[in-house]
């Protein structure tokens, strides 16, 4: 048995990114290199395992969008505003998330954007510009990238959405939302955390603004505020993921 395991470990050196397993899907990915070689100009920095690769699978077009507030506010002007989300939060999802967040696996957040524009594209989701809710100054030296920023990025080189990545700034500090139960405090959380950076005009631009995940809404909600405040015509939210798909398709 371990001559065996010795044969495939020389056979496929490489491990999963995500689960440790063995990465027997890298040989069979020639479009998605095809893909990432022209977005990024070199071969791509991640390798992934058939069981993780056939997890990804998204929910029915018709589970896809959500109101982008889990429990929306009386008298918000931006109560109707929408959430495009084809992944639901939990298994392999949940793990290429945190590996991504916690444990530097940018080339991971770089297959989910891409895996994002292609589905954006096929339902004809178009905008002027991609730009990602911003990391603070301290989190972004944590762990290098924004993840937000390496989702938007490809999603927009895949659909044919120019990329900015400079357009909000976070002014401050806020504790980190997963650890946050209370709707009201998460909301409480990034109150006025985001500002329009000053170079950039807005005004009558269809935007596109992805995170990588939702529960609440709140921060999509707050930073998309910031953009329609300052004359945005329409922002389109997006999240690669939530744990809001409940079974009758309604956002709770």
């Amino acid at each position: 048995m371990n001559l065996i395991r010795e044969a495939v470990d020389i056979l496929l050196p490489f491990r999963c990114d995500v689960c440790g397993g063995l990465a027997d899907a890298d040989n069979d990915l020639t479009e998605l290199d095809r893909i990432y070689r022209s977005i990024y100009g070199d071969s791509r920095e991640f390798h992934i395992c058939s069981r993780c690769l056939g997890s990804l699978i998204p929910q029915p077009p018709d589970r896809r969008w959500l109101l982008c507030l889990s429990d929306p506010v009386d008298g918000d002007p931006y109560a109707d505003m929408g959430l495009y989300v084809p992944f639901a939060y939990g298994g392999v999802m949940e793990q290429m998330i945190h590996r991504i967040k916690f444990n530097g696996r940018r080339g991971i957040a770089r297959l989910l954007g891409i895996l994002m524009g292609s589905l954006i594209r096929s339902e004809g989701i178009c905008a002027d510009l991609a730009i990602p809710v911003p990391l603070s100054a301290a989190r972004m030296g944590e762990r290098g990238y924004n993840q937000a920023g390496e989702i938007s990025y490809a999603a927009g080189a895949v659909s044919g959405i120019p990329f900015a990545g400079d357009v909000l700034v976070r002014v401050r500090e806020t504790n980190r939302q997963a650890r946050i139960r209370s709707v009201a405090e998460r909301a409480l959380n990034v109150s006025g955390a985001f500002s329009l950076n000053g170079t950039w005009d807005v005004s009558g631009q269809v935007i596109l603004l992805t995170d990588d995940v939702a529960t609440s809404g709140h921060t999509l909600r707050e930073a998309a505020g910031v953009l329609l405040d300052n004359g945005a015509r329409q922002v389109l939210c997006m999240a690669v993921a939530s744990n809001r798909h409940a079974n009758n398709a309604e956002p709770f």
